[in-house]
């Protein structure tokens, strides 16, 4: 017997402002969601993704409107509705699961009173009842101490437990329909099977029907019943989640089919004296010892991958490395020779030869600033160019990471798409001339598409420039495509290094095969299977 019928979406037009005009972001999408179900919504950057889960709320962000089609839910027409109605639908029978959640809960309450306030403020049952519900729900997101770990602040959790936490405050008022909008995006591999396994399952225990919006094709390949492809605010195509799988009929859909075929080509063995080098490093904050002895290499013209779950130690290292972070133990090398633990002691010139490109360009750029400020400071500071020759070399670098110098050279950051400023993030970390650019989640936060882009222009700049990487990330995918050696980290230790070959092929430790048996697959069987075999409730 076919599902009830909750959400129809018809002719759905959607425009965002541009200074005083209109132009088109979703251009008369249709779209059906039966209770109880799950639809995967696809699409790279700027397809239309959020703005069509969003407006499923009957909801569109400041700058956007809704200009055309209809939106029914369940009977209501969110279009025509009253603002009050909308409202008190939101958050009772549709709920929100936002792609940060470190950037969603307030810091300045406890997580079980942000749990409580919908179920109270719409009526749905007392406080009391409130706190009950949320440690069965933590309890059903696998969350640690239920019974307690309410009562802690958003910044005393991991950023997985935080994701099941905001899971479980969706699912507080046993709303019909829940928008997951990138929830693991984010996340290391480990921590995205415990979130994604407790998402699944607390959607089909509630028969809760769910608009899940990803870029990440394996992963929707676990969660979705349908798949509906978006481009450009189009549709491109839609089919249950196995057919799509098996046999995507549209070229754009093959194409997301094939991304990450990019492989960087084997480099010889590294010789000579290293860029860097971290020698019994041990090092923390307060008491704790976040780093514990570690050791490694980077050489001239490779990329060292750094892996591990959250709170391994991969961004302390980095830390370490540009001087941000004394180490008790060890010491940092640059070119054989020791450099001063604390940025403050080193020179301009020890300064230039690490530089940084972040995991999220929208906020490591300063908004109000052009582009040629941005690109042109570390060339100024570092380097003395001024006038005619800073101009040069700001365009020099624009072309560089391919943008047209007379088109982007006096835009913002906000004139920008997410892979751009990322590029803008490298150019900025190129000024500098440096040996050494540590690359940290620099890939996470785009989609495939524009992944693949960005770890091939890193690999063309690494030839042309002979430049060292240290590349930090959860993504195994990304570490297959471009590293040379791989340190493998846990609990602050490094647990394995080696050539990626080696690695990948014949890892020697448990830790290491558990991270690579977290890579999702293709296969909508995956999780189940991985599940089984780890012990755990499928």
């Amino acid at each position: 017997m076919e599902k009830q019928v909750l959400l129809t979406i018809k002719g759905l037009q959607i425009e965002g402002r541009s200074g005083d005009a209109w132009h088109p972001i979703v251009k008369g999408v249709d779209l059906t969601l039966h209770k109880g179900e799950v639809l995967g919504l696809i699409g790279e950057s700027g397809a239309g993704k959020s703005t069509l889960g969003l407006a499923a709320m009957g909801f569109a962000r400041d700058g956007c409107r809704i200009s055309g089609g209809t939106i029914d839910f369940d009977g209501i027409d969110l279009r025509q509705a009253p603002e009050a109605q909308r409202r008190g639908l939101r958050g009772k029978r549709i709920a929100y699961v936002a792609q940060s959640a470190a950037a969603s809960f307030n810091p300045s309450h406890k997580l079980i009173d942000q749990y409580c306030e919908g179920p109270v403020v719409h009526g749905v049952m007392p406080r009391k009842n409130a706190e009950s519900d949320a440690v069965e729900l933590y309890r059903r997101m696998r969350l640690p101490n239920p019974e307690d770990i309410g009562f802690r602040y958003p910044h005393q959790v991991s950023g997985g437990q935080l994701q099941r936490a905001m899971t479980a405050m969706a699912m507080a008022c046993r709303p019909d329909l829940i928008i997951f909008d990138e929830p693991t995006t984010a996340l290391d591999v480990t921590t995205q099977i415990e979130v994604l396994a407790a998402i699944r399952d607390i959607v089909r225990q509630f028969g809760t029907a769910a608009i899940y919006i990803t870029h990440d094709l394996a992963v929707v390949a676990q969660m979705a019943d349908r798949i509906k492809v978006l481009l450009r605010g189009d549709e491109v195509e839609e089919a249950d989640t196995r057919s799509m799988l098996a046999a995507p009929k549209q070229d754009y859909t093959k194409s997301l089919w094939a991304v990450r075929s990019f492989a960087r080509a084997a480099q010889p063995q590294a010789t000579g004296t290293p860029v860097v080098s971290v020698r019994n490093v041990t090092a923390g904050y307060g008491a704790v010892d976040v780093l514990k002895d570690i050791s490694f290499d980077i050489h001239a013209g490779r990329t060292v991958a750094v892996v591990g779950e959250s709170g391994s130690g991969k961004s302390t290292t980095a830390r370490v490395i540009t001087g941000l972070l004394s180490p008790r133990q060890g010491e940092v090398l640059m070119g054989g020779k020791p450099l001063p633990s604390s940025f403050k002691a080193r020179s301009r010139d020890e300064l230039r030869q690490c530089q940084m490109i972040y995991q999220m360009a929208d906020t490591a750029l300063n908004p109000k600033l052009r582009l040629r400020e941005l690109i042109g400071r570390p060339a100024e500071m570092y380097l003395g160019l001024k006038g005619k020759a800073l101009e040069a070399r700001i365009r020099d670098l624009l072309t560089l990471i391919e943008l047209e110098p007379d088109k982007y050279i006096d835009r913002f950051p906000g004139e920008l798409s997410g892979g751009q400023k990322q590029r803008i993030g490298i150019a900025r970390a190129l000024a500098a001339e440096p040996q050494l650019i540590i690359c940290d989640e620099v890939t996470s936060a785009l989609d495939q598409i524009v992944q693949e882009g960005i770890l091939k222009l890193l690999d063309r700049l690494q030839r042309e420039l002979n430049l060292a990487f240290m590349f930090i990330t959860h993504d195994l995918a990304t570490v297959k495509s471009i590293a040379d050696e791989v340190v493998v980290m846990q609990n602050g230790a490094v647990v394995e290094r080696g050539p990626k070959a080696a690695l990948f092929s014949a890892p020697q430790e448990a830790y290491t095969n558990l991270l690579l048996s977290s890579v999702p697959e293709m296969d909508p069987d995956w999780l189940n299977r991985l599940l089984a075999a780890r012990g755990e409730h499928a």
